[in-house]
């Protein structure tokens, strides 16, 4: 017992430190204490967490060496599709009473899909995205680059909205649907709020993006860009603005284990005017989030349906969907 009472002042510690533990009946002459018998787990609890973290930052470690390698081959833009002349084109093309053209096929219902990288990266981390998309009938897939020496994401949406204004054209459809991985998703978010891409974009889906900045690494402040991701900038500010009637559908994926976002819940979308689903990633970091086949059938999901069909959960006092996936 008197190790017990010994102990008690350290309970307001454990508190702070755990939270989630639910109040519990107290020991015999001793009023009750929240959380106490609890402590006993604590050990395995910690255990558990660690080996968690030491599988993400394994699993982080491997994806950033083989990313190192796959880099040089995304630096180049990507080729775009060359309209050819069909033979029988070509014949119709001499014939001064050419037959009339055989009907054309409906288009396909789901529009393309444009992947948008993250900071000081390239096309190259979505190569096992983009693998998973057209394995399950996404056959209009195209990435853009832009520059690591990009320094206003304003100006990285605006090349945004001419990328895809080309690739309505070229592909006839009205509509396209885009993923953005960390400052991708920014850009694409900034292009559908406030240059009028709502009216191109039907689901924006964002990977591990500082919707409402982050502040990890405060001397990467050099970079202007990373400036204006710091939480208070300007163009955060802006997306904070009302966007009445946007028409574009958005899921925030975010993970529990991401260490680029700084505080963890900036990578969650909150906005009172836009469609938002927000989706919570365990078990992963910042990397693995377009490269994990789980993450990967949840934007297939996102995409082709409403939303994710796991744990997905509807706040009666915000209207906001948020679901759940879990990886490790």
């Amino acid at each position: 017992m008197k190790v017990t009472t010994a102990a008690l002042p350290l309970l307001p510690l454990f508190q702070r430190l755990l939270p989630g533990l639910p109040g519990l009946p107290g020991l015999p002459g001793l009023p009750a204490v929240p959380g106490l018998p609890d402590l006993a787990s604590l050990p395995g609890r910690l255990t558990g967490l660690s080996l968690t973290l030491l599988k993400a930052s394994a699993l982080e470690a491997a994806i950033l060496a083989g990313h190192l390698l796959l880099y040089p081959s995304g630096i180049i833009q990507e080729r775009r599709p060359i309209q050819t002349l069909r033979p029988t084109d070509a014949q119709d093309a001499q014939d001064p009473h050419p037959s009339p053209p055989p009907p054309r096929l409906p288009a396909p219902v789901s529009p393309p899909v444009v992947l948008l990288h993250g900071f000081i990266d390239n096309r190259s981390v979505f190569l096992l995205l983009r693998r998973s998309l057209a394995q399950h009938g996404r056959h209009e897939i195209e990435s853009l680059n832009y520059s690591p020496l990009t320094c206003d994401i304003r100006t990285a949406a605006e090349l945004l909205g001419r990328h895809i204004e080309e690739i309505c054209e070229r592909t006839g459809s009205e509509r396209v649907d885009v993923v953005g991985h960390s400052l991708g998703g920014l850009i694409a978010r900034y292009y559908v709020q406030r240059l009028g891409g709502d009216l191109r974009v039907r689901t924006l889906v964002t990977l591990g993006t500082p919707h409402a900045g982050t502040k990890v690494v405060p001397l990467a402040n050099a970079h202007p860009i990373v400036r204006q991701m710091r939480p208070g900038s300007a163009v955060i500010e802006e997306l904070t603005r009302p966007a009445p009637g946007c028409r574009t559908r958005f899921v925030s994926f975010w993970s529990d284990l991401d260490r680029v976002m700084d505080p963890l819940e900036t990578a969650c979308l909150d906005h009172p005017d836009l469609s938002v689903q927000n989706v919570r990633v365990s078990g992963i970091g910042h990397l693995a989030l377009p490269v994990h086949p789980t993450v990967a059938t949840g934007i297939r999901q996102a995409l082709d349906t409403a939303g994710p069909e796991t744990d997905v959960e509807t706040d009666t006092d915000t209207g906001k969907h948020h679901g759940g996936l879990t990886v490790a």
